[in-house]
């Protein structure tokens, strides 16, 4: 298959269904040979047979991120299946709306350790393959306007994308000279099967967002897919928001703040 990624290989964590799912098969429509990573075994088999369908090349990959063994694992599955890596998305992550005050510890150690760690050993098993292959190489973490803006029951999440978008900035220095690009993307509300599921998110959303629409993955892939490609070879240490206008504008009163009832304060 043609395209600006024929001939690479492409790591992607959370890419079962969503966003991860999204930037996988634009990546394997544009030439990638994909290793689909998802906690869910299920959902990164379908998503590979859906791709393979689609004419594409993808492999799936079972695995909880949270895990350093498990995302080096993924590296090398990538590297024994088609040779090299060359791209590497940091996607899996999950989110968790409860109050700051009710927050255990198990419930931080979780989130930190899926978000954060996740992320933090996939870049750096991927970038030591770059070193390894004395070839360029793409990191891209996936952060969210929560790093940015005040939601309410989202604080430590917050904190876990805010963190990402801090090493993407420090990493990109200390990877340039190996010829490895570290970004970051960070969307605001985007349609996905588990957004869509809250009863009325996609309109309150649609509502507060200056582009009057959430953001569909197509959205926040072709974001990613610029930053992965070659066009994008002196774009490094950067921080994308993809939100409609949402994070400019401020968080808007009488927009609720799904999944629960309460409202985002101005």
């Amino acid at each position: 298959m043609s395209g600006r990624f024929a001939g690479r290989v492409a790591v992607v964590t959370g890419a079962g269904q969503g966003i991860g799912l999204e930037i996988a098969r634009r990546l394997a429509r544009e030439g990638a040979r994909v290793l689909l990573n998802d906690l869910d075994g299920g959902l990164a088999e379908e998503a590979a047979r859906g791709i393979g369908a689609d004419g594409g090349e993808a492999l799936p990959a079972e695995g909880d991120v949270a895990d350093p063994v498990v995302t080096r694992g993924l590296v090398a599955r990538a590297v024994e299946a088609w040779g090299r890596l060359d791209v590497a998305v940091a996607n899996a992550g999950i989110t968790l709306h409860k109050d700051f005050l009710d927050y255990a510890p198990e419930d931080l150690d979780r989130l930190l350790a899926v978000n954060v760690r996740g992320s933090f050993f996939l870049a750096q098993a991927a970038a030591l393959r770059f070193r390894q292959q004395r070839s360029a190489g793409r990191i891209l973490f996936l952060s969210s306007v929560t790093g940015h803006v005040s939601i309410l029951q989202m604080a430590p999440y917050g904190m876990t994308k805010a963190a990402l978008e801090a090493l993407a900035r420090n990493l990109s220095a200390e990877l340039a000279p190996l010829g490895i690009t570290v970004n970051a993307i960070a969307p605001g509300a985007t349609a996905t099967p588990r957004t869509l599921a809250a009863e009325g998110w996609e309109a309150a959303w649609a509502a507060a967002i200056p582009a009057g629409r959430v953001a569909q993955g197509a959205d926040v892939a072709a974001a990613a897919l610029f930053l992965l490609s070659d066009e994008a070879r002196h774009v490094t240490g950067q921080s994308l928001v993809i939100d409609g206008g949402w994070a400019a504008l401020g968080a808007v009163p009488g927009v609720f703040d799904p999944p629960g009832e309460r409202k985002i304060k101005p």
